[in-house]
């Protein structure tokens, strides 16, 4: 831990700040250089156990309806662990997991575990989802906020390099209506489908090329804001809890992995 309570992992050439507040990526540091959008709500958070939109903040599972706090109205947004305290399991001088129970406010009896691994030229994440008791839907998946110009001074922006097999429609209501398109040009607030994995390049031109993988299927991207873009991994589309809900179980853990190589 540093002075500032974040767990801190170093590699050569290469620097991991993690915030046990919400389980975020405070930082990313490479070449001395930072990748990540600071301050809140930035850097990059674990979306559990669902990502991105919830229509209305509802959920019908199993025969019963949950309701969730519109914190996007008229939707619920991001899941619930990235708001609150996640307990640091484990640390080293370049690993570290966190654990955060799902409770109060997810209805099921559920844990989410979080683990850092940095290593020369590559920061691996993975999410675990677990039930303790009665199968419940999840989602996981990572929200990061790269910075369009890291550098100071005059550069190229950030362009964003990836062969997605569709785009989500997306309605009036910023939800997929379920029609797949063909990939559209930017600018994009959008999902789109990744079936042998998500696989995306982030290229700062004459500083860094940063690849993302995963083996999440589906990835959202955010640029409608001009200081930074959004590359998100994760295992459904959005409101997928209800239109193509994973189900977690007792021995049947969701695991979603991503890594960063550069």
């Amino acid at each position: 831990m540093d002075a500032d309570g974040d767990v801190l992992l170093r590699t050569p050439g290469a620097e991991v700040r993690v915030n046990p507040q919400g389980g975020r990526l405070t930082s990313l540091r490479i070449a001395d250089v930072e990748l990540l959008q600071q301050g809140e709500p930035y850097g990059c958070f674990p979306m559990v156990p669902w990502c991105g939109r919830m229509r209305n903040g509802i959920l019908d599972f199993d025969g019963r309806r949950h309701q969730f706090e519109l914190n996007d109205p008229p939707h619920a947004l991001h899941g619930l662990a990235r708001d609150h305290r996640w307990e640091t399991d484990a640390v080293g001088e370049d690993q570290a997991t966190l654990t955060r129970r799902l409770d109060p406010h997810w209805p099921f009896d559920g844990t989410v575990t979080q683990d850092f691994a940095l290593a020369p030229g590559e920061l691996t994440m993975r999410l675990r989802v677990s039930s303790a008791a009665a199968p419940f839907p999840a989602q996981a998946g990572w929200h990061p906020w790269f910075r369009r110009h890291p550098m100071s001074g005059e550069s190229a922006p950030l362009a964003v390099e990836f062969a997605p097999s569709w785009q989500e429609e997306r309605g009036p209501d910023h939800l997929p209506t379920g029609t797949r398109l063909a990939p559209l040009p930017p600018p994009w607030d959008d999902c789109f489908g990744m079936p042998s994995g998500a696989d995306v390049t982030l290229d700062w031109p004459d500083l860094l090329r940063l690849r993302i993988r995963s083996d999440a299927e589906w990835v959202v991207i955010f640029d409608h804001r001009p200081f930074a873009i959004c590359v998100e991994p994760q295992s459904g589309p959005p409101d997928g809890l209800n239109t193509m809900p994973r189900v977690v179980a007792p021995g049947r853990d969701l695991v979603v992995t991503t890594r960063w190589t550069w």
